[in-house]
């Protein structure tokens, strides 16, 4: 990783923060991005102590604002990134949009990836490039197929009892939306020097995902952040999937615990996973045919 450049969103904190030191530490330049300029700049100093002499960088983005994720890509583009790690994510109130008028949960945890990946992926690499999204457990998000006629949770149908576990249904569906984004893009990038893989970090304390959840869901998080591993292990199979050799030309997979697993079949439908596709596509302002599938779905 020496001289290469990785980007890290979601990093002011938590798995972010540490995928980002496991970067710097393999000789990367790292830039770290998240909504917060104030909590960022904390994280990037504690990458900067960690390793003295790193290349470590902020970029600020709100990414539930789409129009600062695309400004956001155009700034990558111009670094060419070898590794990008999508990392970011929310659980926020249903009743929390974006200017756009976005589920910020939708915006955040898929439409920005959809949309800054695949601006990034318009753009030749110099060299081999790995994409990395961070999803959820396979095995838990089986039980919460994404709604496909209502990605945007305006109907709030099926998102299940008590009131206050919903938003948390709607953040599951959109780890299912990652791991469907993964299979697509891979299709798509088949035969191409960018690779895209998916990961599971495992249930993680000092995530932050937790810091709007009220009720039961609150009291529920609290009681698991009891006896949850700490961010460092989070960031391990992610960090594998962006930095190890051994995983070269491995795409269209997701990982947990650094082995491949498959997801739910509700995740690998090829019509599911293009009408996603489509719907993410006018939902950002992107055409939806300017790379068309180039292979099988790898999905499992």
């Amino acid at each position: 990783m020496s001289n290469a450049v990785a980007v890290v969103t979601g990093a002011s904190g938590g798995i972010g923060e540490q995928i980002a030191v496991g970067l710097a530490a393999s000789g990367a330049t790292v830039i770290m991005v998240a909504r917060s300029y104030e909590r960022l700049s904390r994280a990037a100093e504690r990458v900067g102590h960690a390793f003295p002499g790193a290349g470590v960088e902020i970029d600020p983005v709100d990414l539930g604002d789409l129009p600062q994720v695309r400004a956001l890509a155009e700034r990558l583009i111009a670094r060419r990134p070898s590794v990008v790690v999508s990392n970011a994510a929310v659980i926020a109130p249903l009743d929390d949009r974006t200017p756009a008028g976005l589920h910020r949960t939708l915006a955040v945890n898929h439409l920005a990836p959809y949309l800054l990946l695949r601006l990034l992926a318009a753009s030749p690499p110099d060299c081999a490039r790995r994409f990395v999204v961070v999803g959820a457990s396979p095995r838990g998000l089986a039980r919460v197929p994404v709604d496909l006629d209502d990605l945007n949770a305006e109907t709030r149908r099926g998102l299940g009892w008590p009131p206050s576990f919903r938003p948390f249904v709607a953040y599951g569906r959109t780890k299912n939306m990652n791991a469907m984004f993964v299979y697509a893009m891979a299709s798509r990038l088949a035969g191409t020097s960018t690779t895209i893989n998916g990961a599971h970090p495992g249930i993680i304390k000092g995530t932050g995902l937790g810091r709007h959840s009220r009720g039961a869901l609150k009291l529920f998080g609290s009681t698991l952040n009891l006896f949850t591993p700490a961010s460092d292990v989070g960031a391990e199979t992610p960090l594998w999937l962006a930095t190890d050799p051994a995983i070269e030309g491995v795409t269209g997979s997701f990982f947990v615990d650094r082995t491949a697993t498959g997801t739910a079949p509700h995740t690998t439908d090829p019509v599911r996973i293009e009408s996603l596709w489509r719907a993410s596509a006018r939902l950002v302002g992107m055409p939806a045919d300017d790379v068309a599938p180039g292979a099988d779905y790898r999905g499992r």
